[in-house]
């Protein structure tokens, strides 16, 4: 199965931070914040404006992205966990 987003939105797979242990404390899953690095996997064709002018997305698939805490939709497919979100909820690209 394949997901195609629509419009500005962008599928990313988000990318799990590496747990750094310190001393012996051991943080639990359930505690542990969301990531906010994701891997752009498919983007939509882009806005159309009230002129009916398409605008392409800045982002491709293979883009390392930043964004919100909170941002986006979560959504599985198969057994993947992936975001859709509006390519404007992305704050960064990593370079």
């Amino acid at each position: 199965m394949s997901v195609r987003p629509l419009a500005d939105r962008v599928l990313i797979r988000p990318i799990e931070e590496k747990e750094v242990k310190k001393g012996s404390i051991i943080i639990p899953d359930t505690a542990k914040e969301k990531p906010q690095e994701g891997e752009i996997i498919a983007v939509g064709p882009g806005r159309v404006t009230e002129e009916g002018k398409k605008l392409p997305l800045e982002v491709k698939p293979g883009d390392k992205v930043l964004y919100g805490k909170y941002s986006g939709t979560e959504v599985s497919v198969g057994d993947e966990e992936y975001l859709i979100m509006r390519e404007s909820d992305i704050l960064a690209v990593i370079e």
